[in-house]
């Protein structure tokens, strides 16, 4: 075989991951932010999707309106949650972690399965779907975190992914 072409393959070969790493470290941080945002914006109420007088710092329960206005075959498990305490402290714990380790690459893996459950119970909520029967929004970013979450290059591009691997105990990987 001459060597040249099994250059030019490799060369070829090592290109499309290195592109793909990356297109995948920026999504990843695309929906980092997405959560971040939601978090910051809930918390002091920059009026966004959230008023100031419903921020969290003003008193406001991040869940509340959501929740309480979910209609559906879900709706009354949503609502039972609507205003909670302990909801809503893990609603804000949850956007934040998530954010923070998508953006980071540190920890994304478990980031990206939490928001994967994040938009599975947000997709109950939303039931029944109106545009789609099916397929919506929410379960669409659950199927982008699903792809986050399982192929290493997601963490490792643009972030601190591969340092969190080499110190983080296997199971937090």
């Amino acid at each position: 075989m001459d060597p040249t072409l099994d250059t030019v393959a490799h060369e070829d070969h090592h290109i499309l991951p290195t592109a793909g790493g990356y297109a995948l470290g920026v999504l990843r941080i695309a929906f980092g932010f997405t959560f971040l945002w939601a978090f910051v914006d809930k918390l002091f109420g920059f009026g966004f999707a959230t008023p100031a007088e419903r921020a969290v710092v003003n008193g406001g329960s991040p869940t509340t309106g959501y929740l309480s206005g979910v209609e559906g075959p879900l709706a009354s498990f949503y609502h039972g949650m609507a205003g909670s305490g302990l909801v809503d402290f893990l609603f804000m714990a949850g956007l934040l972690g998530i954010g923070l380790t998508l953006i980071l690459g540190a920890g994304a893996r478990i980031g990206a399965l939490a928001g994967v459950l994040m938009y599975v119970f947000m997709y109950g909520a939303s039931l029944p779907t109106v545009t789609n029967p099916f397929l919506d929004d929410h379960l669409t970013g659950a199927l982008v975190l699903v792809v986050i979450a399982t192929i290493p290059a997601a963490w490792s591009y643009l972030g601190m992914g591969s340092w969190w691997a080499r110190i983080a105990p296997a199971w937090l990987r």
